[in-house]
């Protein structure tokens, strides 16, 4: 387990501070992540990575001249905000464009889309290439569903290193996609992994048993087996790796060169992964394969988790040539970096964010007022049903999802209290609380809520009264705003299972000429039905995708999370206190 922290919901943001301090030479902090410390002669294409932290080397150990500009930094397991990668992609742009890229998963990709168009707006050429290697999170035929785990590393070098040798933003994305396209991945664990402070593991495995085809985020395997010998598992890998496509990318398996990426995701030892990799290495040759710069040691881990993965990237000659260009980072390094011709890239100093308030009119201060205690006693409820929350997350997901939504709710309520000492009004209030929720709960959920808030905000403003019909109109705005966003359908077994009903009931009710509390007592009730009956479908979008049966008879966490939510803040309402938002 993990042993060493302050505090719990603190451990990223005091990882960060360490690291960096550690690690000077290549990085320098800026807000949601890191960038190089240093600069090349020449401006270059931008290579912007990230994702959850908890997975070191990926992803700010890959950050230093050859390879990864920046990194945004996530909390634990979760995506960073779209506010993060915003920020590190521009503190990292030089004027020749940027690429962002990173394991596919479902927070990810809506927050660094996000980020790309508020890039775009701005001039800023920016462009995405998702990973998709690990071969057991979806078949070949639906290869753009899978997930990214190890392979992250090859796809990076290979961008990092066409950047440095000076190819453009057409460049760096083409190979950066070829590489993904020849880069296959398989992993198995033996235990789960505990996050800082928690009692048990995200997910167990039976004592003697293997779970393979596990995520890098605690995602339970999708298969289970007896526990092979070392040279057992090496058969097992290269196996359903060499069987996954017969002509990766365009590759020819028959003759082809390999580069093998042995990786530990977090307390297998090296000399353990010695042994398998001497397995590895002769059927790869008996295959008739050349192995070209093989790497064996922790490239993409999961705290402390035993486990796994072996990672194969098919080499063509340009393909060679990148993947074999020096490099210099923290955790990955090869070849001779020209550090002579380097410079130290200036510090940009952190705008304070809560300057300058907009004014607001008396009413929306009062209603801003009253939205801070309704993400105070939301901070509340989440507390106290956080880990059930994570148990119903862990049958079919990572299990995170009570702590993202700790974080997420902690961060907007405080933000809230701040703000209201300020004097903001209700639209700035819910705007900014929305971009705290994001940022500090990452993820799937905290890109949603994150949505959810601003939306109503934008609706709200901050010089008119709140009314019913206001509130109705932002949140049917939100509803609308959340599946466009997200893409995911009612049915899909995800928050907007409950999110729809709510809307859709409080629109009714007000248009019936309901009060608010009469309007959201009803919504709320409707959420929390549809969210109970979530237990009943099989998920079509996310993490819990790939497990099927797991998550029948389970609700959706995301969906009974907003049911808590809304649930509480029409108690608060119900009371009856003459405010401009329960009128």
């Amino acid at each position: 387990m993990t042993r060493l922290w302050n505090e719990p919901a603190d451990f990223a943001d005091d990882m960060v501070d360490g690291f960096v301090r550690a690690n000077g030479r290549w990085v320098r902090k800026v807000y949601g992540g890191v960038t190089r410390s240093t600069q090349a002669a020449q401006p270059e294409v931008a290579v912007v990575i990230g994702g959850g932290s908890g997975h070191y080397p990926a992803f700010a150990g890959l950050v230093g001249p050859g390879l990864a500009h920046g990194a945004a930094m996530g909390n634990l397991f979760a995506s960073p905000s779209a506010h993060q990668v915003e920020s590190v992609a521009r503190a990292s742009h030089r004027g020749r464009g940027v690429l962002l890229s990173y394991g596919n998963y479902a927070g990810d990709v809506l927050h660094f889309s996000e980020a790309q168009e508020a890039l775009r707006k701005d001039g800023i050429d920016c462009r995405t290439v998702t990973v998709t290697d690990d071969i057991f999170s979806a078949p070949p035929q639906e290869a753009e569903k899978r997930r990214g785990i190890a392979g992250d590393l090859t796809v990076f070098k290979v961008a990092g290193a066409a950047a440095s040798l000076g190819y453009d933003l057409d460049g760096v994305e083409r190979v950066a996609r070829l590489a993904n396209e020849r880069t296959r991945s398989l992993g198995v664990a033996f235990t789960g992994c505990t996050m800082p402070g928690a009692a048990e593991p995200l997910f167990t495995v039976p004592e003697g048993r293997m779970a393979i085809g596990l995520g890098i985020h605690g995602e339970p395997g999708l298969d289970e087996t007896d526990i092979p010998t070392a040279n057992g598992l090496a058969e097992l890998f290269i196996e359903q790796l060499l069987a996954d496509a017969e002509v990766p990318g365009g590759a020819s398996k028959s003759g082809g060169r390999v580069v093998p990426v042995l990786n530990g995701l977090g307390s297998v030892k090296s000399e353990e992964l010695f042994v398998v990799y001497a397995r590895v290495a002769d059927l790869l040759e008996s295959a008739g394969l050349t192995i070209v710069d093989p790497q064996v040691g922790e490239f993409c881990t999961s705290f402390d988790m035993a486990g796994v993965s072996l990672t194969l990237l098919w080499l063509d000659d340009e393909l060679e040539r990148l993947w074999l260009a020096p490099a210099d980072t923290p955790a990955f390094r090869c070849g001779a970096v020209d550090h002579a011709s380097l410079t130290p890239t200036a510090d940009d100093a952190d705008a304070d964010e809560r300057a300058n308030v907009p004014s607001a009119s008396a009413a929306s201060s009062e209603a801003a007022r009253r939205i801070a205690e309704f993400l105070g006693a939301t901070r509340e409820t989440i507390d106290e049903h956080a880990d059930e929350l994570g148990r119903i997350d862990a049958i079919a997901g990572d299990g995170d999802h009570g702590i993202g939504m700790q974080r997420g709710a902690r961060a907007a309520a405080a933000e809230a209290e701040a703000l209201v000492e300020l004097g903001a009004g209700a639209g700035t209030l819910l705007s900014r609380a929305a971009d705290a929720w994001a940022d500090r709960a990452g993820g799937t959920s905290g890109a949603l809520w994150g949505v959810i808030l601003r939306t109503l905000g934008e609706r709200l403003g901050d010089t008119e009264a709140v009314s019913p019909e206001g509130v109705r109109d932002g949140v049917l705005s939100a509803s609308e705003t959340v599946r466009s966003y997200g893409k995911a359908r009612v049915g899909d077994k995800t928050l907007v299972d409950a999110l729809v009903p709510f809307a859709d009931t409080l629109a009714a009710r007000v248009d019936e000429g309901a009060s608010l509390p009469e309007a959201w007592e009803a919504a709320a009730q409707a959420a929390t039905t549809a969210a109970e009956r979530t237990a009943d479908l099989m998920p079509g979008l996310g993490r819990a995708r790939s497990h099927g049966e797991k998550a029948l008879g389970v609700p959706d966490p995301g969906a009974v999370s907003l049911a808590l939510i809304v649930t509480t803040i029409a108690a608060l309402l119900s009371r009856g206190e003459r405010t401009d938002v329960a009128r």
